[in-house]
């Protein structure tokens, strides 16, 4: 089992949209793959559940306004099964409520070889908890703290654990805080999605100093005083490359900026990122893909609940729009392709023949 975080600590790149179609595309190349919603926005988990599943997820009233027969409808896709089922929010509430330790939830299975781990916004509690517990872990006497700091990652593993995963993908919120933290330090290796702009740039020379200095902390200060008996992440966070997401086109966006951006991102990214063997800064050996927006899919898939690439006729996908759809089957087949090869370099056993 291989942990990835999709991570940028600026918004607004299409990471959710990016880390929903690469866990469908790596689930229908033949691997098990859970997906973990740790941004407490939960915009993984809406894009996953439809809104009745997401009422009974979060343990929502009923509207008594809405309570009249509903009209039949007709949906192939399959029930969601939710015995046991919480979220990364109740896993920790025994810890916000002082009464114990993590409760461990049932992912919700989405289709044969696809999971989820729901996100929920009642997680940004835990952004105070987390930030008290960082300093008090340092001592390793603080039992409790040393629990805190590594209980998203234990929730982690024993989802993982019990349906099977191979490839865990993490989806986190783009800030730098606590909650973040924790999160990334379960991930073995991070992807980053950026926009070929001012701002990612400047995310990314923010970005690779923390993933540092969150690292060197952890491993050699908290991971060497926790118990044997508290199942603790290693901390990793290897950069494994970054993918372009580009906007979608506008007549008034210059391509000269967009390119200027484009090709300032590999010396950012070495300089800033990586910690050892840094390419040229004209070495796009990190650039994993560069993906097109899809804007016109992106309404058609939202309706129809199901991956850009998989749209039909029958969802609207009409004419030229099948063009579209092929081609970002194609894409998102390469990238999936592309990523495995390098998960595969940590995790051999994820190489196919």
């Amino acid at each position: 089992m291989i942990t990835m975080a999709l991570f940028n600590n600026k918004g607004g790149v299409g990471k959710t949209t990016l880390a929903y179609h690469l866990a469908h595309m790596l689930q229908r190349m033949g691997h098990r793959v859970l997906a973990v919603d740790l941004d407490p926005q939960a915009n993984l988990t809406a894009q996953f559940l439809d809104e009745d599943e997401l009422t009974r997820l979060w343990a929502e009233p009923e509207d008594t306004a809405s309570s009249a027969p509903k009209p039949v409808e007709f949906d192939v896709r399959p029930a969601r099964v939710f015995p046991g089922t919480g979220t990364m929010a109740t896993a920790i509430a025994p810890i916000m409520e002082g009464i114990g330790d993590i409760e461990l939830p049932d992912p919700v299975m989405i289709e044969d070889g696809l999971w989820l781990l729901p996100g929920d916004v009642e997680l940004s509690v835990f952004e105070d908890r987390l930030s008290a517990a960082w300093p008090n872990s340092f001592l390793g006497k603080d039992i409790a703290a040393l629990r805190t700091t590594t209980a998203l990652h234990r929730v982690i593993d024993n989802g993982a654990r019990s349906v099977g995963a191979e490839i865990v993908l993490i989806d986190v919120g783009p800030n730098l805080g606590a909650i973040n933290r924790a999160s990334l330090l379960s991930a073995d290796t991070v992807l980053m999605p950026l926009a070929a702009d001012l701002f990612s740039l400047r995310g990314l020379r923010n970005l690779g100093p923390t993933l540092r200095e969150w690292r060197s902390t952890w491993q050699g200060t908290v991971l060497p005083k926790v118990p044997e008996r508290i199942p603790a992440p290693r901390g990793l966070m290897m950069p494994i490359g970054y993918i372009v997401m580009q906007p979608p086109a506008r007549a008034d966006r210059p391509a000269k900026a967009h390119d200027r951006w484009l090709d300032r991102i590999p010396e950012v990214f070495a300089t800033s990122v990586l910690t050892s063997g840094n390419p040229g800064p004209h070495d796009r050996s990190f650039e994993i893909a560069t993906l097109r927006h899809y804007a016109n899919l992106i309404p058609l898939a939202h309706d129809a609940r199901k991956p850009m690439f998989e749209l039909r006729a029958g969802d609207g996908a009409l004419g030229g729009t099948q063009t579209a759809v092929r081609r970002c089957y194609s894409d998102f087949r390469d990238l999936a392709v592309k990523v495995r090869e390098r998960l595969a370099f940590i995790d051999p056993t994820l190489r196919r023949s």
